[in-house]
């Protein structure tokens, strides 16, 4: 398997196309798309809603997971709040499946059902391309679909349901895992803001090499301007970690 080209051609080429949760949300809507012409028809859905619920909320999970993999360069929340809107889509979808099998007194697959077991069994190939990125990424969902096909694209709706609601919970699953993972590099690294202030504050003591230290915490200091009280206007040392230390010294 060919390595995936750099980070930063994933945003610019749209790298949400190498994200597994991507690819099985497109065989999710694609499936979504032919479940409802095919079984929604004027008796089952005489008003049309229900079809174009289904499909918004499919298109949905894969719109948003996109969108949020394109803004992770510029907002880590944005990002995280667009994977959930993604979540909150599919669990809506879900809910559309679940109804239809109850609808006729069918029950979901169980955990230990032979059927559950296969599908759940089946493993999203990793992207391995790296040019003609439209074309291909395409053909990548296409082959990863044909995987569950067999129940995706059954005669029977119900066991085209039971394999949808498996999959839209999968999905959901992989996006509450990525944004735990999104999360934790934004703790551990911060985010767009907080990286250009590390980058204008690291500029900053650069081009004072002399400042002292910090008498409370020893971080270097930088020059400061008071802004108000009997000392407004007057430059002073202030600590490069403020506000967590407040340590100040004379501006000599």
């Amino acid at each position: 398997m060919t390595t995936p080209v750099s980070d930063t051609s994933f945003v610019s080429g749209g790298g949400y196309r190498w994200l597994d949760v991507w690819v099985l949300a497109n065989i999710i809507q694609l499936a979504t798309q032919k479940f409802c012409l095919k079984f929604l028809t004027s008796k089952t859905d005489p008003c049309g809603r229900q079809f174009d619920q289904m499909t918004q909320a499919a298109r949905s999970g894969v719109a948003n997971i996109a969108e949020g993999y394109s803004r992770r360069a510029t907002s880590k929340e944005t990002e995280m709040k667009l994977y959930d809107v993604a979540k909150a889509s599919l669990d809506e979808l879900a809910c559309d499946y679940r109804n239809w099998i109850l609808l006729d007194g069918e029950l979901p697959w169980s955990n230990s059902d032979s059927e559950a077991r296969v599908v759940s069994s089946i493993q999203i190939d990793r992207a391995s391309f790296s040019d003609d990125i439209e074309r291909n990424s395409a053909a990548h969902v296409l082959a990863q679909y044909a995987k569950f096909s067999r129940w995706i694209d059954d005669d029977d709706s119900f066991v085209r349901a039971k394999a949808l609601l498996l999959l839209s919970g999968r999905a959901i699953q992989m996006l509450v895992r990525k944004m735990e993972r999104t999360h934790a590099d934004f703790v551990a690294h911060g985010g767009f803001a907080e990286n250009l202030t590390r980058d204008r504050l690291s500029a900053r003591l650069a081009a004072q090499p002399d400042a002292p230290s910090c008498p409370k915490c020893g971080k270097p200091m930088q020059e400061r301007t008071a802004k108000r009280g009997v000392r407004a206007g007057k430059r002073f040392w202030s600590c490069s970690g403020y506000p967590d230390c407040d340590g100040t010294r004379p501006l000599d």
